[in-house]
């Protein structure tokens, strides 16, 4: 395996950290924050390049919240400034780490999101008999779990500058003796990188052909009722062993009852969107949430749903869709 050396005066010169900076301001230029730093830029700049190179640079506290969608999750928002130092490492870092993934191992990748992955995941459905199975995994509180000793390895295996590798930990740091903020930018590498020996283990010791894995969920396809059970136990001994992970669940039927996975309900001939998009979508309508609804069209694009969600609007009355012209607007241009 090929290790680069040498990145770290590369990754945190003033050249870098400008450009990092164009690309966290972007769509943030009307933020408080953004506004802070940009108001003397060369200084900020300066000042984090110095920090960073004599040792002294630590990241600010994460501004902390939750969601509920799909289920309750804490966020750690980093500051403006540290968002610039993780895109700094980003531009240089995802290159080299990306040429070690699979090309099954989705999201977080540019041009690898989840309708890339969704199609994936048909083509492959198409390809097997729909009287085979598929396996779906889904490991447990992932981003929480993740053993930090065993990512700092990780990344050494592909970076040789233990400075650089040691401000990537920094980003990595949370209370507890496990797992990763959420709301990082390199959070997302990072899970990419965690479960790239899962990826590997699958393809080229279980010799599997048809795999998809969309961050900590995925699924093998087109196999035997018996190679699903076991295969299931084996990679339950290698995340435990190996990451010091667990499953949270499983699914195992057969290709032609379909599959849950990335947001759409697929099979080998049709894919709609989950039912909850569905309400999320007439919710939004009704209440007035337009980029909320084209967000979710967006995704039904690619799906029958979309036609479905076209024929309900159809269907409100003259005085509903006087209210959201913009919206309709949006949402017909979609479907051309």
């Amino acid at each position: 395996m090929k290790r680069y050396g040498n990145l770290f005066n590369s990754v945190f010169s003033r050249d870098n950290l400008y450009a990092a900076y164009l690309d966290a301001r972007k769509g943030k230029r009307k933020k408080r924050a953004v506004f802070e730093f940009e108001r003397n830029l060369g200084v900020s700049i300066s000042d984090l390049c110095n920090r960073i190179n004599n040792g002294s640079y630590r990241p600010d506290p994460y501004f902390q919240f939750k969601v509920h969608e799909p289920k309750e999750r804490t966020i750690h928002a980093p500051s403006f400034r540290d968002v610039v130092v993780q895109h700094a490492i980003y531009r240089k870092i995802y290159p080299i780490f990306n040429r070690s993934f699979i090309d099954t191992s989705f999201a977080c990748r540019i041009g690898y999101g989840t309708h890339r992955a969704s199609a994936y995941t048909q083509w492959a459905m198409r390809q097997c008999d729909p009287d085979l199975y598929t396996l779906k995994l889904d490991i447990r509180r992932f981003f929480y779990s993740i053993n930090r000793d065993i990512l700092r390895e990780l990344l050494s295996l592909k970076i040789k500058d233990a400075r650089l590798v040691g401000v990537m930990m920094l980003f990595a740091a949370k209370e507890g003796p496990v797992g990763i903020p959420i709301g990082n930018l390199l959070s997302q590498i990072y899970a990419l990188i965690y479960l790239n020996p899962l990826d590997h283990f699958i393809k080229r010791k279980l010799h599997i052909k048809h795999y998809v894995r969309y961050v900590d969920d995925f699924v093998l396809i087109g196999l035997e009722r018996r190679q699903c059970v076991e295969l299931r136990l084996v990679i339950i001994d290698f995340i435990k062993t190996n990451l010091c992970l667990a499953l949270s669940k499983s699914t195992i039927q057969k290709i032609k009852k379909g599959i849950n996975f990335t947001g759409y309900r697929t099979w080998q001939r049709s894919k709609f969107i989950r039912k909850y998009s569905l309400y999320k979508f007439f919710k939004s309508i009704r209440s007035g949430k337009f980029q909320a609804a084209v967000s979710i069209a967006g995704h039904a694009k690619c799906s029958q749903s979309l036609k479905y969600m076209m024929q309900r609007l159809r269907e409100i009355s003259p005085q509903m869709l006087n209210r959201f012209p913009s919206c309709y607007r949006l949402l017909a241009a979609e479907t051309r």
